[in-house]
């Protein structure tokens, strides 16, 4: 039985796939790699170069690998985009992943894991948001992902699929033995982007709005370390595979950090006083999202390891270090 991994080349999706890997899942990447870098998918993986908008394909790489599981990492992922460009993203996510399920369900796939957003719940103030809140999204890049948690779980009702969804909070750091990290260099993720201005690639960094109704004026965000989120992902492959009860879960740790926080943060680790700005805020930026992670924590038996600001930004760091190491070698 083999595991597909959508987007495993990408940054959460190759983490997925080291995770998988280092447990001796069969795993199989597919990814376009318009995004993603070949060079982090793990070795132990088999990988196929695709389009997951060509189903023909996808279905063959399901048949030949004998795939009953699938975690679906692919799709775009930039709000402001969004806003810009909707019909990419309704493309991108809400289409392709159509037509994934679709193939996933004719082919006999057992369990799906879709990675989905908090950005689904729109602006809910201050408190933490839990699975029941209104889902309010205020972006096409919400919007698109709600869409599919809509099919999955109306697929599931016709078929015997299991699907397991996560709303992803702020996704932050890297592999801890340095084998992945985010690498786009068109990524928009503030802890990214500061380090890239530390280390001098970047020549400030923006805050997009002083002025929301929040401690210091600008954006708070629930950030959790990329290594948690995927041990959380694997505590509920094994739980589908055991229950076969489908959930939706939100993930982060229930902790709020304010833009200027972890700018100052990356300062500290850095030890670099890099030029910051202030910008007006962006379209579709709520004030402050917080996870209530109850369900997570009383569903799986998750204990995260790197739940600490400093841990995530110290990882982060190193990985742009060591990027940057190997773009001069």
């Amino acid at each position: 039985m083999t595991v597909m991994v959508t987007g495993g080349a990408g940054y959460i999706g190759s983490h997925m796939v080291l995770r998988l890997c280092d447990a001796g899942e069969d795993v199989v990447v597919f990814d376009d790699l318009s995004t993603g870098r070949r060079s982090l998918v793990s070795a132990d993986a088999a990988f196929m170069e695709g389009s997951l908008g060509d189903t023909e394909a996808v279905a063959k790489c399901i048949r030949d690998h004998e795939v009953k599981e699938i975690l679906h990492f692919a799709g775009s992922i930039v709000v402001p985009e969004s806003v810009a460009d909707p019909l990419k993203y309704y493309g991108n996510n809400t289409c392709v992943s159509r037509g994934l399920i679709e193939v996933a369900v004719t082919e006999g796939v057992k369990r799906f894991i879709f990675s989905s957003t908090a950005a689904i719940y729109g602006s809910v103030g201050s408190a933490p948001v839990s699975e029941a809140a209104a889902t309010l999204p205020l972006s096409p890049y919400g919007r698109s992902k709600l869409m599919t948690e809509w099919m999955l779980r109306d697929v599931a009702q016709a078929t015997s699929l299991k699907y397991g969804v996560f709303r992803y909070f702020n996704v932050a750091g890297a592999d801890p033995l340095g084998r992945s990290g985010h690498s786009s260099p068109e990524a928009t993720h503030l802890i990214k982007v500061a380090c890239n201005a530390a280390l001098g690639q970047r020549d400030h960094v923006a805050v997009y709005g002083s002025d929301f109704d929040t401690p210091d004026g600008t954006g708070v965000r629930d950030y959790i370390h990329v290594s948690d989120l995927v041990d959380a992902h694997a505590l509920l492959l094994n739980d589908l595979r055991q229950r076969c009860e489908s959930v939706t879960m939100n993930c982060g740790y229930g902790v709020g950090t304010s833009v200027r926080e972890v700018i100052e943060m990356v300062k500290e680790v850095s030890g670099v006083d890099f030029e910051v700005r202030e910008a007006s805020r962006r379209e579709g930026d709520p004030a402050s999202v917080i996870a209530d992670v109850s369900r997570l924590r009383a569903s799986l038996p998750w204990a995260p390891q790197h739940n600490r600001l400093r841990d995530m930004i110290q990882s982060a760091y190193d990985w742009e270090v060591k990027m940057a190491a190997e773009s001069e070698g």
